[in-house]
């Protein structure tokens, strides 16, 4: 079949007894390392295969229809899990506790024998410790260092907990029993019922109503899904009891693991960490609907459209019935028969329902290419006119393909086009806390971000996660984790393979559907061996993955699959701007970097105080690093030792701030001018990371508290769709334009002053863009009356003389210089730096500020206007926008611009969105707004209503 992406509402997998993935995989390999070369470049099946499955009923004529419009998205769903109207969620009235206190088994504690005293409430999904600090058994974990308070963390701080047992005295090293208990309709007699539960780490044991419904041994893994028949243990009309012993994970288990992101919780994330839910059916169910397209592009793009789903007669008798999709108005349906107890799959195919041929079809594409369009497949299956099962999915029309450049590096094509990959890492909440509402709020700061992906390294989190990208048009990027067993195969036993097989059918299944998911990684630092990869490529042949597959994030070569045309080489600790233009043989821009990034990003002073003690604030100490993160990345000594030798010696928390900020920004911001300078010899750079699992001072672009740093603002300035900048290695002044149509007439303009303001050197050229496309405008000179401290300033003006890009440079004459020579993964030392410790002489600065507010939709929208009236440079300037009700930052805040530089005379108007949740109600409702810079001493204005 030819594959592209569709959207599953829900995949409900046979029980673990009745899934032997592994032993089909292994049956598949054979034919996998031939699959392998035309997947990793991400070449569609042929439409051959798409005609696979033949359908028996009669044709219609072979004409093409219009199809229906893209109907509008599903709502976000109220829980961190996707269910379907008939499904029972099991979400509140659970109750967990430590099995250490339990003395009765799961047949007593799923009955009415045991009346549970003294359990801790909790609502699922949730986790051991999540539940525990929600019920206020610990402090909040995230503060100082309270983590350390919680019994079982006694291993070495920035140790790698993942790789350690947990301690013998851990209350975490025993099981823990999840028990609820649940009312099921009458009316759910006569159906048939299955138990779900879409993860949980690491291993668990099953009871309802004194019946044992499956052991520890078969239960295991946390990216496995699993579906259990309850039809003769559930009671309908009736009270139920539910009890579920959850075991931790060990260090040899294929766990949900931290790495060195962060401190790896004392429970190691135990628990039911997504959903549990019922599903009740008649005779027939419906499992695993699928939608795959072959697409014909060109000026007049159609698609062939085809529909898999398996059928499973859950009775001893044969039963008929009718299968009927439907698309908008576009109707299809055959007749079945399923043998007692028979499973079927099906498939309905474009040749024999040409309905299934969509002339014109909305295209799902990437936010920057164009609307992520989104249709709505629903599947009845009816015996007798009664519908016995439905299923619904939100799916995207969309081709994504991939190839070897001739440069080696990896391009993404998405409906035929180039696109230049601009992503970040994601971490979910170190608890497992999900909220789609947060999610959409950092999607939204990817968007005004200008980027375009996300990279999942093994935190294949909830459903609602997938939908949001889906809906808001961004591309995933995921994969197994690296460090961990997931990576130590030469340990693995035949029951570890066995897991790690059905935890790819369990996650292809359910990603396979979503138009965003851009490529899957089969390992992440390394590729797995040979037997490893062949297993995991036949079974994504068999689910019809339909998008590009990579051995690993790195270079490595495998015998199975070839080259990768990414690299994984780093840095993830500071370097200095000029690195990411000058390297060659490193993580510089060439080719598609998988996971790289200047490090250190210390929180803004606000977020500092919500985090640490007011003692511990200045000057940096053991609870400062306690925020940072693990393994090699414990301290900010590197950093610090820069922003020291660059900018000056920090003599207060507030000079500190200044300058990091400063560093953070600058070098975000060469890190993406340089990629996407040299774009396509490099194809794609994915900053370690966007957000953080808890308030952490390393690797991200906004903080834990959804708060933007220096940082944010210097990636949002080097990912304009029209964009003027300067590359440090050659001093060369570019213009880059993301847009996918010319530019038209555009003018640059480059000044170089000194520091103290005066004009050395000024230029004008004319140029245009071609969609997609970047080109050399000017040279900056190097005069030999040059301050050590000076700036450059580069303004691109539209042919109606707007300003469409304004970029500021501060430079030095003292170049940064490093030892490639010495390198590693985590640190390319530093061997000179630049001197701009002239801007600590800059004079004080006063500006005017301006701000109202109004409605906006469902928001609001802040306007600011700065004057700098002085004959001073207002350096670096931050907006702050706050909250009158409590004084905590107004977020998600999505700000046209922010840490601006504004020239003598110069006034600059900026623009805020927020939630209107934001704005309060009452007396104190309302925002502030601190207006502070380098060399401008904050001050605070009331923000007026319009």
């Amino acid at each position: 079949m030819k594959k592209i992406a569709a959207r599953s509402k829900r995949n409900r997998p046979r029980s673990a007894s009745s899934i032997v993935v592994a032993a089909i995989a292994v049956a598949m390999i054979a034919g996998a390392a031939s699959a392998a070369r035309k997947r990793q470049t991400g070449t569609a099946a042929s439409q051959a295969a798409a005609q696979a499955q033949k359908p028996a009923t009669s044709a219609a004529p072979q004409t093409a229809v219009t199809p229906p419009a893209a109907t509008a998205p599903i709502p976000i769903p109220a829980t961190a899990d996707e269910t379907a109207a008939q499904e029972l969620l099991l979400s509140d009235g659970w109750q967990i506790q430590s099995s250490a206190k339990v003395e009765a088994d799961g047949g007593a504690i799923s009955t009415g024998e045991l009346t549970p005293k003294g359990w801790y409430p909790a609502s699922v999904p949730t986790t051991v410790l999540a539940a525990l600090v929600r019920d206020k058994v610990f402090p909040d974990p995230y503060y100082a260092k309270n983590l350390r308070l919680i019994p079982g963390t006694e291993y070495p701080i920035g140790a790698i907990f993942t790789h350690l047992d947990m301690p013998k005295d851990s209350p975490f090293r025993v099981p823990w029993w999840y028990r609820t208990e649940f009312s099921l309709p009458a009316s759910d007699r006569g159906r048939q019922l299955a138990l779900n539960f879409n993860g949980v780490n690491y291993r668990a044991s099953v009871w309802l109503n004194g019946q044992k419904i499956v052991g520890s041994q078969e239960m295991a893994g946390a990216f496995r899904t699993f579906a259990f028949d309850i039809t003769q243990a559930a009671r309908p009309g009736a009270k139920n009891i539910l009890a579920v012993e959850i075991f931790p994970p060990t260090p040899r288990d294929l766990a949900l693991n931290w790495v060195d992101w962060n401190p790896t919780p004392p429970d190691k994330d135990m628990g039911i960490w997504r959903s549990v839910y019922i599903t009740a059916t008649g005779s027939v169910e419906i499992r695993y609907p699928h939608i795959v397209s072959a697409l014909t592009l060109g000026a007049h793009p159609s698609a062939a459209l085809t529909v898999t789903a398996t059928l499973r007669n859950a009775t001893a008798q044969p039963v008929s019935g009718v299968i009927e999709g439907t698309i908008g108005t576009v109707k299809f349906q055959r007749k079945v028969t399923l043998a007692a107890s028979g499973t079927e799959r099906l498939g309905f195919t474009p040749k024999d329902f040409p309905q299934l041929r969509f002339a014109r079809p909305r295209l799902w594409w990437p936010w920057e290419l164009g609307k992520p369009n989104l249709y709505r497949l629903t599947l009845d299956f009816r015996v007798a006119g009664s519908v016995s099962d439905r299923q619904t999915l939100q799916f995207g029309i969309r081709q994504i393909t991939s190839k070897l450049n001739s440069y080696g590096a990896r391009e993404f094509f998405v409906n035929g086009e180039p696109i230049f990959i601009r992503g970040g890492g994601w971490a979910p909440d170190m608890l497992l806390r999900f909220d789609p509402a947060r999610t959409l709020a950092e999607m939204r700061y990817v968007h005004n971000l200008g980027l375009n992906t996300i990279r999942l390294e093994g935190k294949l989190i909830d459903n609602a996660f997938f939908r949001l990208a889906d809906r808001e048009g961004i591309l995933v990027f995921a994969g197994w984790c690296c460090c961990s067993e997931w990576e130590e195969w030469s340990s693995w036993t035949q029951a570890t393979q066995q897991i790690a097989a059905q935890s790819l059918t369990s996650q292809i299944r359910r990603l396979r559907n979503h138009p965003s998911l851009l490529v899957w990684l089969n390992g992440s630092d390394n590729p797995p061996p040979a037997a490893i990869e062949q297993m995991y490529l036949g079974i994504l042949d068999l689910l019809d993955w339909p998008n590009p597959i990579l051995s690993s994030a790195s270079a490595r070569t495998t015998s199975v699959s070839g080259p990768t045309g990414v690299k994984m080489t780093g840095p993830y600790n500071w370097v200095a701007p000029a690195y990411w233009w000058k390297d060659k043989t490193h993580g510089g821009a060439w080719g598609f970097n998988t996971e790289t990034g200047p490090g250190p990003a210390p929180m803004e002073r606000e977020s500092l105080e919500r985090t640490l003690p007011r003692r511990d604030l200045w000057p940096i100490n053991d609870t400062w690093n306690f925020h940072n993160a693990s393994g090699k990345f414990t301290t900010l000594d590197a950093f610090n030792q820069a922003l020291d030798a660059r900018y000056g010696n920090a003599t207060s928390l507030g000079d500190y701030l200044r300058k990091a900020q400063l560093m953070a920004y600058e070098g975000e911001r060469a890190m993406y001018e340089a990629y996407s300078t040299n774009r396509y010899k490099a194809t794609g750079v994915i900053q370690w990371m966007l957000n953080n699992a808890w308030p952490s001072n390393y690797w991200h672009l906004w903080d834990y508290y959804l708060v933007p740093g220096g940082g944010y603002y210097g990636v949002k300035k080097a990912n304009e769709p029209l964009h003027i900048l300067y590359d440090y290695a050659d001093a060369g002044i570019y213009a880059s334009s993301r847009l996918r149509h010319p530019s038209g007439r555009l003018e640059a303009e480059a000044t170089l002053y000194n520091l103290d303001l005066k004009i050395l050197w000024r230029r004008h050229a004319a140029l245009a863009l071609a969609p997609d496309a970047v080109r050399r405008v000017l040279t900056v000179p190097a005069p030999a009356n040059l301050s050590r401290t000076y700036f450059l300033d580069l303004v691109l003006r539209n042919r109606f003389g707007r300003i469409v890009s304004r970029n500021f440079y501060w430079l030095s004459t003292q170049p940064d210089a490093w030892n490639t020579a010495k390198a590693h993964y985590y640190l390319t030392p530093a061997t000179a730096y630049a001197d701009l410790t002239g801007l600590e002489t800059l004079p004080a600065a006063k500006l005017y500020a301006y701000a109202s507010e109004r409605r906006a939709g469902s928001g609001r929208v802040v306007r600011v206007t700065l004057h700098n009236p002085t004959s001073h440079l207002a350096f670096f300037i931050r907006l702050r926008l706050a909250r009158a009700s409590d004084g905590l930052d107004a977020v998600p805040v999505l700000w046209s611009g922010n840490y601006v530089t504004l020239l003598p005379g110069e006034r600059r108007t900026l623009t805020a969105r927020v939630p209107a949740s934001q704005f309060g109600t009452g007396t104190r409702r309302g925002f502030l707004l601190y207006v502070g810079g380098f060399n401008v001493r904050r001050f605070e204005i009331p923000v007026h209503v319009e």
